[in-house]
């Protein structure tokens, strides 16, 4: 494990405070949610859980933590107040890992698991349990605890999952390291209900990016077979323009009883996105562009640029508007490319950098003009913006291929025959 991010001992996490950005508290953790690996990998960290007010549990995602210090868990973000329901594929660290008995590799010596530790990924914001604490020997008189000492994880033996077996758990963890489109190729080629079976046990984010690769048909099957309350936090978890598109394919009770479970301004955004046309720059478009106000530095564009959920074409470049900074937006100024961003020094104010010269689309544009305009200024998005002014989102150029496409592209012989990471014929 390479030196540098930070590693927390999971029993010292038990029973400490969560507070937002503002310095609220939200809650406490009482546990950790970690998913075993094949092979003696370490476990990765998916998230804790966090009791809030009304001794209510719910789950937090890692990606939702920003720090781990002096006793307190720092988050980001909205929190999701579905109850936590634990998944086959998931494990509590603190209820189901501790007092554990296993085995040492080398000697095959019982051992009893005290603790594990987890360590931040470098330049990640993902998690791993990396170290085990270990109790030696039995107790007696005179050593009534035994020797302690800590190990690697794959030091021990008893923890992963089994090789064998048809359960879900075996096949996620199979191809966990599958990027979305290829784990949604494996998806659309298993039965039914295989399908269900393994969505079920996906998370929320994770699901929603395999979504975003499957074909309608898929998506429609999938959705429908999640109750409704994880169905909303699946569509709110998916890029904007994916989810409305996947919305406007289902029958319009569904539809309107899945926008009314959603968050309101979620729910806007899907409403406003469903208004436009279909091929339009408005309906191609992300409500989630990078925004900044004139009078923002180049060390916070920077900062935006870096977060780990952006597309790469959503990262290229941010957009400089009047507040509000939420689309749609007070009136838009202009773009500023990553590589400007590079070239000018962090205390640089955006609204001194920003590029006026590009014209942004109407919402109305069809879709060839869009395509057109990106290979135009070689852009690998581009600003969409009403007739007042302000910016409605950005058309990146990954939807536009993606209509440009024959509709079964992702269902032709060729995509269904694409050699898979770590099989014999995709080392």
């Amino acid at each position: 494990m390479p030196a540098g991010g930070p590693r927390v001992f999971v029993s010292h996490l038990a029973g400490i405070a969560v507070f937002d950005p503002g310095g609220d508290q939200v809650g406490r953790v009482r546990d950790v949610v970690a998913m075993l690996r094949l092979a003696g990998r370490p476990p990765r960290v998916l998230g804790l859980v966090v009791e809030v007010v009304g001794r209510r549990r719910i789950f937090l995602p890692m990606t939702r933590v920003t720090g781990v210090e002096s006793g307190q868990v720092i988050i980001t973000g909205v929190l999701n107040m579905r109850r936590f329901e634990q998944r086959p594929t998931e494990t509590l660290v603190l209820g189901e890992l501790l007092d554990r008995t296993v085995r040492m590799v080398e000697t095959e010596e019982p051992v009893t698991v005290l603790d594990v530790s987890m360590t931040q990924l470098p330049a990640r914001r993902e998690w791993e349990i990396d170290k085990v604490f270990i109790r030696r020997g039995k107790a007696g008189a005179l050593r009534r605890r035994g020797e302690t000492l800590t190990v690697d994880w794959s030091a021990v033996t008893g923890f992963s999952l089994e090789e064998q077996g048809q359960g879900a758990e075996n096949l996620l963890a199979t191809f966990e390291q599958l990027r979305p489109a290829d784990l949604a190729n494996v998806l659309h080629h298993l039965s039914a209900k295989r399908r269900g079976e393994v969505a079920a046990a996906l998370d929320d984010e994770r699901l929603a990016d395999v979504l975003e690769e499957l074909p309608d048909d898929d998506q429609v099957e999938i959705l429908g077979k999640l109750e409704e309350e994880r169905a909303v936090d699946v569509l709110e978890a998916m890029d904007p323009d994916d989810a409305a598109d996947l919305l406007s394919e289902l029958p319009e009770p569904d539809k309107e009883r899945l926008l009314g479970l959603m968050r309101p301004r979620d729910a806007a955004d899907m409403r406003r996105l469903m208004s436009y046309e279909e091929g339009s720059a408005g309906g191609l478009m992300t409500t989630e562009p990078i925004v900044l106000r004139p009078d923002a530095t180049v060390a916070d564009a920077l900062a935006r640029v870096r977060e780990q959920d952006l597309t790469p074409a959503l990262a290229a470049q941010v957009y400089v508007c009047r507040p509000p900074d939420q689309t749609p937006t007070g009136r838009y100024l202009g773009i500023i490319h990553f590589q400007r961003l590079l070239r000018d020094p962090p205390f640089t104010l955006v609204g001194a950098s920003v590029d006026t010269d590009l014209p942004p689309l109407p919402p109305d544009t069809p879709l060839p003009v869009v395509a057109g305009h990106l290979a135009t200024y070689n852009l690998l998005a581009a600003p969409v913006v009403d007739e007042t002014g302000s910016l409605l989102g950005a058309v990146t150029v990954d939807d536009v291929l993606d209509h440009l496409l024959p509709s079964d592209w992702r269902e032709r012989e060729l995509y269904a025959g694409t050699a898979l990471p770590g099989t014999a014929d995709g080392r």
